[in-house]
């Protein structure tokens, strides 16, 4: 399975206003593990950011005159998500930003980002996981101990660096069959033990018509609980 988590930074808080995407950060998961392969797009605005959104990403005009505008990105962008499931932290936000985007372009094509790929919330997720809790990223990464120490300042891609490594404790996946510590190790030579020819067989057990009606109703609970279902119902 491929998933692509991004993160956006933008030059306020409303696109009613005009607010526009200056930076889209991503980083892909497959099959649960993080492939290296990224995306960071600086984007020039075509207008001032506010004072307040700087103080958040310190990210200026001055640094965004020389770099592309939306249009020039939009196919590398809509490349790299194609077909994958997209998470965000807070969705709404960076989707109504990206599909406004999409909405400024003068050409046929994507209208909308889920048009092309489906979007899980991570922030939806942590909220059902922990309830009543806090679920910032910072407050996620305190959670799942994991390192936010760069994140001086916010970025696009480094948050969305630090979200794949919240995402993947979150959803309490296992990326390595023995760990780190154990796979970097040296496992040397190992004696095969076989076993006996004339073992008894090993028992099948089969589930009766009771379990299975009661994991069907478990799935379904699950259905409507779960952002796009239960994942055990996914065509593979």
């Amino acid at each position: 399975m491929r998933q692509v988590v991004l993160d956006t930074e933008t030059t306020g808080l409303e696109t009613e206003r005009g607010h526009r995407v200056i930076e889209v950060g991503a980083v892909e998961i497959v099959d649960r593990k993080l492939t290296g392969n990224r995306l960071q797009l600086y984007i020039d605005p075509e207008r001032e950011i506010d004072d307040a959104a700087f103080g958040v990403h310190g990210l200026d005009a001055a640094f965004l005159s020389d770099k592309p505008k939306f249009a020039e990105v939009a196919d590398r962008l809509v490349e790299f998500v194609d077909g994958a499931e997209v998470i965000i932290h807070n969705a709404p936000f960076d989707l109504a930003f990206i599909d406004y985007e999409f909405s400024l372009l003068e050409r046929d094509g994507v209208k909308s980002l889920q048009d092309i790929c489906t979007v899980t919330d991570s922030m939806a997720l942590a909220r059902r996981k922990h309830p009543g809790q806090m679920v910032g990223l910072p407050a996620l990464c305190r959670r799942y101990g994991v390192d936010d120490s760069a994140r001086e300042l916010h970025g696009a891609l480094l948050d969305a660096e630090i979200l794949a490594d919240v995402y993947l404790k979150m959803t309490g996946g296992q990326t390595s069959l023995f760990g780190e510590e154990a796979a970097s190790q040296d496992m040397g030579e190992t004696e095969i033990s076989r076993l006996p020819e004339d073992r008894p067989p090993v028992p099948v057990l089969r589930a009766t018509p009771e379990e299975l009606s009661n994991h069907e109703t478990y799935l379904d609970a699950l259905d409507a609980e779960a952002d796009g279902g239960a994942v055990w119902r996914r065509p593979a």
